[in-house]
């Protein structure tokens, strides 16, 4: 795979546009990502299953609190009707510090990400499904036919939803732009992989990296400090550790995001921040780190914030990466 992240912060013809700019690009999947105080991201895959033509297209990712997960699988479902079978499902905890405002962030966790995706399957296979665990569903089916197969990713990068993706999904979106944090995501998913189900295909570690190239290296690192707060402050203590990162002011920054301080939260993000949580700098820097991470994983989606010209970044990562797979 060689995809793209899509955020929803313009409008949906902007949204559009873009994306066909993607395809045109030679990208193979288009994610788009899904926070509540952003636009739809099914209203915005719906314009673009109308506006392109071969390249899969998905939420990514969206997590099953905020939408009941039946909901959830027929609106999937929908989108893979609508785009012809092209829909790719990325389903994952989500954002803590956007839950947070919704008072979930404590109902985070692996089980419900398992069982909604699991129970999807099901769904979209043409069963009625009777489901008592992290929700509940009695008797629920769709009353359309879903094109099948529709291939699911989890989003997340603790080592137990490493390891669960490994044994039941098609991949993992590992959020991680450091060589360091896919080698260890690596070894979670070899775990995994020891326990794969029967039937399932070919596994894919993606790595859903933070991605800003500009011809100017410093604009794109400058360009880089709102998506690296928001991982920043996300992060779990020991991938700060591994980064000899200042527990203090992730937190601080986190708190900063929740109040909508946006401001404040990117100021705080240090350089090493961004060279932790970011592949930033000229196309050729951003080659290098590519190819260093692709030393690890088997793909990447190229997330944002892409770099400060959206439009020329889009190509730019897609020459960066023509490069790092030379």
């Amino acid at each position: 795979m060689f995809g793209f992240e899509l955020t929803p912060e313009h409008p949906l013809d902007r949204l559009v546009d873009l994306g066909t700019t993607v395809e045109r690009a030679g990208y193979d999947t288009l994610f788009v990502s899904s926070h509540y105080n952003n636009r739809s991201p099914f209203a915005a895959l719906a314009r673009l299953a109308d506006a392109t033509d071969t390249v899969r297209l998905g939420p990514g990712v969206v997590n099953p609190l905020e939408r009941h997960p039946v909901t959830l699988a027929g609106e999937v479902g929908t989108l893979a009707e609508a785009s012809d079978g092209r829909a790719v499902f990325g389903i994952g905890p989500g954002d803590p510090s956007t839950l947070q405002n919704l008072g979930l962030a404590d109902d985070r966790g692996l089980r419900p990400v398992l069982e909604a995706f699991k129970v999807a399957q099901r769904l979209w296979d043409g069963e009625r499904v009777t489901h008592d665990g992290t929700f509940t569903a009695e008797d629920a089916g769709l009353n359309f036919e879903v094109p099948t197969p529709i291939p699911t990713y989890v989003g997340g990068e603790g080592p137990h939803m490493c390891k669960m993706a490994a044994k039941h999904a098609d991949g993992l979106l590992f959020n991680g732009s450091h060589p360091a944090d896919l080698r260890w995501a690596r070894d979670q998913v070899e775990d995994g992989l020891d326990d794969r189900l029967d039937g399932l295909g070919e596994f894919d570690l993606a790595a859903y990296a933070s991605v800003s190239v500009a011809e100017d290296g410093e604009a794109a690192r400058a360009a880089a400090r709102p998506p690296v707060a928001f991982i920043a402050a996300g992060a779990a203590p020991p991938v700060l550790d591994r980064h000899d990162l200042d527990h203090d002011r992730a937190a601080a920054i986190g708190d900063a995001l929740s109040a909508g301080d946006f401001s404040e939260a990117f100021d705080r993000v240090s350089p090493a921040m961004v060279e932790a949580f970011c592949v930033a700098g000229t196309v050729d820097e951003v080659a290098d780190r590519l190819a260093a991470v692709l030393d690890h994983a088997d793909s990447v989606v190229v997330g944002s914030p892409i770099g400060p010209d959206l439009d020329t970044a889009i190509d730019l990562a897609a020459t960066a990466h023509d490069r790092a797979t030379e």
